[in-house]
C-alpha cells in the first residue's frame, strides 16, 4: 500500500475507494446570493484573500438550501475529526468498553508474584482519569490539551491516577503483597506514531493523555506564586520559581524540561487568573510504569525493582502467553460514546489520531498507517465520494488533509439514518452552549440548535509578523422549522494578528451558521 513519505514536506495519502452517490449541489452559486449578514462577515478585511466554501441541505429530502463551491477541496483543520471518529464509532459502536488488564508473568507463591507484573495497554485514552472509574468522562470547555495555546484552559477535578489506583487495589485484593520481579508496560498494541502529530505522538498507553499539568496561581505582589502539578510521580522532578508581580503586570510563564526535570519560571500578575501549562511526556510507557509501581505501593504491594527508570521491554512475554488464570486485575473503561464526546467537544487531537491507530488494530495491523484504508472503507459505506477526501492524520493537523463541503454533508447525513445518530450528534459542540462552541453566537436564536465540529489550522506569516489562518471550519447539523439540516462551512487563508483574532473568527463562523439557519 502507499505509505506516508517526506519530500521536503509531507506528501498526503489519498483515501482510495470506489465512487459513491452524493447530494447534488444546488441553489446558490456565488456569495452574492447568500444572506446579507453572511456577505457582511465574509467581506471583512481579514478575509480579503480568503476562500469560502459551504453547503447546507435538508437532511431528509437532500434539497440544497445554500451552496458555494461545494465540490472544492478545502483544509478542514480539526473538522477532520468528523471523519476519523465516525469511522471508529462505526467499527466499535457507542457501547464498546476498553479493557486494560494486569497479568502475573510468573507463578503466585503465597502472597508473592515470583515473576513480573505486565500492564497491557489497550489504547484506553484516559486510563481511569477524568472520572472514568465512575463510568463517565468529564471535560472542560477549554480543556488542558489547549493550555499552551488558549488562555483560560482549566483542569477537570478528578485524579488522573485513579485508574492505576483501581488496578493496584485489585492486585492487592487478589491476595498479592509483593512482586519479586519488575513491572513492565506492554505497549505492543500498535507502533507509536510520530507522523500524525510529532509534538503529541500517538501511543498505546496514555496516562493523563501523556502530559504533566502545571498550574500557577498568583499570590501577593513580590511573593512566589502558588504552584501545583499533576500527576505527581517520581518520574519527574518539578520546580517553580514564578514570581507574583503587581496587578496589571506581565504574566509570562515559561516551561523547560530536560531529562525528567521540569522548571517553571517567569511572572504572573496579582490579578491574573490561574495559569495552566502542560508538558509532554517523552516516554509514556516508562511514565505509566513508575506511576503504577507507586500505586501498588499505596495499595500495600511492594515491587522488587525501583520505580523509576526505563520500561523493561525485554521482560515482556509472548503476547499469546497471557492466560485468564494469570490475570490479577482489569480496568474497564466507560462506553466509547463518552470518549467520542470528549474528543469532539474539546477537539482532542490525541484522541482523533488514536482513532486511526485503533482502526489499524481492528484490521489486524500494528502500523497506524493501515487505519486509513479502514477509514476509507467506512466512507465508502457512508456514501462519501472518494474524490472528496484526502487524509494523513486523524486530527486534521496538516494542509494535506482535505475535504469538500459535499463530503461533510454526505457524512453527517449518513449518521442521521442510523441507530447511533443521537450518540454522534450529541457528541458535537453545541452553538453557544459547550465545547469549542461555548459562548459562540450565544445571542442568536440559533443558540442550542446548531451541533457542529469546529476546525482550526494556524500558520505563521513571518514577513508580516501575523498569523495565517490555514483553516476555520464548522460542520454538522442545524435544527430549524421542525426540520433537520446538514451543513459544511469552511474558510481557508484568512489572516489574524493574534489569538484574540482567531477567537473572533470562531465567532464569525458561528454567526454565519446562525444567519444561514435563520434564513431557512
Amino acid at each position: 500500500m502507499i505509505r506516508r513519505t517526506r519530500l521536503g514536506a509531507a506528501l498526503f495519502l489519498v483515501v482510495a475507494l470506489l465512487g459513491a452517490a452524493s447530494t447534488s449541489a444546488g441553489s446558490v452559486s456565488s456569495s452574492s446570493d447568500l444572506p446579507a449578514k453572511v456577505q457582511e462577515i465574509m467581506g471583512k478585511r481579514r478575509y480579503a484573500h480568503a476562500r469560502w466554501a459551504l453547503l447546507v441541505a435538508d437532511a431528509e429530502s437532500g434539497d440544497v438550501e445554500f451552496s458555494l463551491e461545494p465540490d472544492s477541496f478545502v483544509i478542514p483543520g480539526s473538522n477532520a475529526k468528523l471523519y476519523s471518529m465516525s469511522a471508529l464509532l462505526d467499527a466499535l459502536g457507542p457501547d464498546h468498553r476498553f479493557e486494560t488488564p494486569v497479568y502475573a508473568t510468573g507463578p503466585v507463591e503465597g502472597a508473592t508474584v515470583a515473576g513480573d507484573l505486565a500492564l497491557v495497554a489497550s489504547g484506553d485514552l484516559v486510563l481511569g482519569g477524568r472520572g472514568a472509574t465512575e463510568g463517565t468522562v468529564t471535560y472542560e470547555n477549554f480543556d488542558h490539551n489547549d493550555a499552551n495555546a488558549i488562555p483560560g484552559a482549566t483542569l477537570t477535578p478528578e485524579d488522573p491516577l485513579a485508574g492505576l489506583d483501581d488496578l493496584a487495589a485489585q492486585v492487592a485484593a487478589a491476595g498479592v503483597t509483593a512482586v519479586a520481579g519488575d513491572v513492565v508496560v506492554d505497549d505492543r498494541l500498535f507502533q507509536t506514531d510520530t507522523e500524525m502529530n510529532p509534538e503529541t505522538p500517538t501511543t498505546p498507553i496514555m496516562l493523563n493523555e501523556n502530559v504533566i499539568d502545571l498550574l500557577t496561581t498568583p499570590t501577593a505582589a513580590g511573593q512566589p506564586a502558588e504552584f501545583t502539578w499533576r500527576p505527581q510521580t517520581a518520574a519527574f522532578q518539578v520546580q517553580s520559581s514564578v514570581t507574583t508581580v503587581e496587578a496589571g503586570g506581565t504574566t509570562d510563564i515559561e516551561v523547560d524540561a530536560t531529562d525528567g526535570e521540569i522548571a517553571v519560571t517567569g511572572t504572573i500578575a496579582a490579578d491574573s487568573d490561574p495559569q495552566l501549562r502542560v508538558e509532554q511526556v517523552a516516554d509514556p510507557a516508562a511514565f505509566a510504569r513508575t506511576a503504577f509501581i507507586e500505586a501498588l505501593a499505596r495499595a500495600g504491594v511492594t515491587v522488587g525493582a525501583p520505580a523509576t527508570g526505563p520500561n523493561p521491554e525485554s521482560l515482556l512475554p509472548e503476547a499469546a502467553s497471557y492466560t485468564d488464570d494469570a490475570r490479577l486485575a482489569v480496568l474497564e473503561s466507560p462506553p466509547f460514546e463518552e470518549y467520542l464526546t470528549l474528543i469532539m467537544k474539546v477537539s482532542l487531537n490525541l484522541g482523533a489520531n488514536l482513532a486511526v491507530c485503533l482502526l489499524a488494530v481492528e484490521s489486524g495491523s500494528t502500523d497506524c498507517d493501515d487505519g486509513f484504508p479502514v477509514m476509507g472503507e467506512f466512507l465508502k459505506k457512508a456514501g462519501v465520494d472518494p474524490d472528496d477526501v484526502a487524509f494523513t492524520t486523524g486530527q486534521g493537523g496538516k494542509r494535506s488533509d482535505l475535504v469538500t463541503p459535499q463530503a461533510t454533508v454526505d457524512l453527517v447525513t449518513y449518521w442521521d439514518g442510523t441507530d447511533d445518530f443521537e450518540a454522534f450528534k450529541d457528541a458535537l459542540p453545541v452553538l453557544g452552549v459547550d465545547g469549542s462552541l461555548v459562548g459562540v453566537a450565544a445571542d442568536t436564536p440559533a443558540k442550542g440548535k446548531v451541533f457542529a465540529k469546529t476546525g482550526t489550522l494556524v500558520d505563521t506569516d513571518l514577513v508580516n509578523q501575523r498569523l495565517l489562518l490555514g483553516a476555520k471550519a464548522l460542520g454538522g447539523y442545524m435544527r430549524a422549522n421542525g426540520r433537520l439540516y446538514v451543513f459544511g462551512l469552511y474558510v481557508n487563508n484568512g489572516t489574524a494578528n493574534g489569538i484574540s483574532d482567531i477567537l473572533e473568527i470562531n465567532e464569525d463562523l458561528g454567526q454565519i451558521a446562525a444567519a444561514l439557519r435563520d434564513d431557512l
